[in-house]
């Protein structure tokens, strides 16, 4: 595995010049970031491998993809959260695992990464399922499931995680629930105010003014994998129903309406994710002119669905892009 700092000259200084040089301005290079893509496949899962639940970060012209890395080992089943890097979408590092070698804690599902306090904090979940192997039926996360943060200066090292108690620093533990999926985002309206969306009876909501201690506040109707967005003003959440990815939007995370179609892409044509769509995480970049797209990363399983047997395995990382949330390309569209 390289990193930022051993790859040096070899990855993210040649490559950039290299690239930029083949374009007359930078707009059309990074166009032909999104259109030279030849799949929308990012990581390829295979029958003892899963990637899954992508969470993106795009900073100093590198993307940052962290996900669950599902692996079989000795014919147990192990959940990490691992992560890699992009100058270009195409050629990314080797995943590299950050959590350790646990069952009865399988860190993964990572949300998202946002910078507080001159550091990076990365929110994921445990998903304990001890003694699982790849010989009995799927197995999911036990009621011991819960949230923590991760700290890192550089993006490459990461501390120990550390549990968050978004029920409230009087809430025992053992009282706070299965809980997953977390989502950090700052508030729209009152800056140094952040909320952690995870999933709990719909989707929960508490908030912070320092990361550390937590209020509840409420919860909501909604699928799994949350990614809220600030747009003209409102929240506009992305959850995974049991298929496809959907949209809310709110203006008070009090009241809220669905938006838009349900968003299957191409799944009727990709046998990659016949069994199910899903865990959709946005990245708006429309104000960046090289870009000037919304990024969508998801995972898909198949061909089987995740009960058939396609979810410790068989699952891949894919990507899309849209001008509106609403319509959405892909690479191999020709729309």
């Amino acid at each position: 595995m390289y990193t930022r700092n051993s790859i040096g000259k070899n990855y993210l200084c040649y490559v950039p010049v290299l690239f930029w040089c083949c374009f007359s301005n930078p707009a059309e290079a990074q166009t032909n970031l999104l259109t030279n893509l030849d799949s929308p496949i990012i990581f390829k899962g295979d029958d003892t491998t899963a990637y899954r639940d992508p969470a993106i970060l795009y900073d100093n012209d590198i993307f940052y993809l962290f996900f669950t890395l599902v692996k079989t080992e000795d014919g147990k089943v192990y959940s990490y959260t691992a992560a890699s890097h992009s100058v270009d979408l195409k050629n990314w590092s080797p995943a590299k695992i950050l959590t350790p070698k646990d069952q009865t804690l399988n860190f993964s599902s990572p949300g998202n990464i946002v910078k507080y306090n001159n550091e990076w904090i990365l929110c994921l979940q445990t998903y304990p399922r001890p003694d699982h192997s790849a010989d009995q039926e799927i197995r999911y996360g036990s009621s011991d499931a819960r949230l923590y943060t991760m700290r890192s200066k550089d993006l490459t090292n990461w501390s120990e995680p550390e549990l968050i108690k978004v029920k409230g620093p009087d809430v025992e533990v053992a009282q706070m629930g299965r809980m997953i999926d977390p989502y950090l985002l700052e508030d729209k309206d009152e800056k140094g105010k952040w909320w952690c969306f995870y999933k709990q009876n719909g989707v929960s909501m508490s908030y912070s003014y320092d990361l550390q201690n937590w209020t509840f506040y409420g919860y909501t109707d909604s699928g799994e994998n949350v990614c809220v967005l600030i747009e003209s003003n409102e929240y506009v959440l992305l959850h995974s129903p049991p298929n496809g990815m959907a949209i809310k939007r709110s203006s008070d995370l009090t009241s809220w309406n669905d938006w838009g179609d349900l968003i299957t892409l191409g799944q009727n044509e990709w046998n990659w994710s016949k069994g199910r769509i899903t865990a959709g995480t946005v990245i708006n970049l429309k104000e960046r002119k090289e870009f000037g797209k919304y990024l969508l990363f998801f995972h898909g399983s198949g061909p089987k669905s995740e009960r058939e047997g396609d979810f410790d395995k068989n699952a891949s990382i894919g990507i899309a892009w849209s001008d509106d949330l609403l319509n959405w390309d892909w690479p191999g569209t020709n729309r």
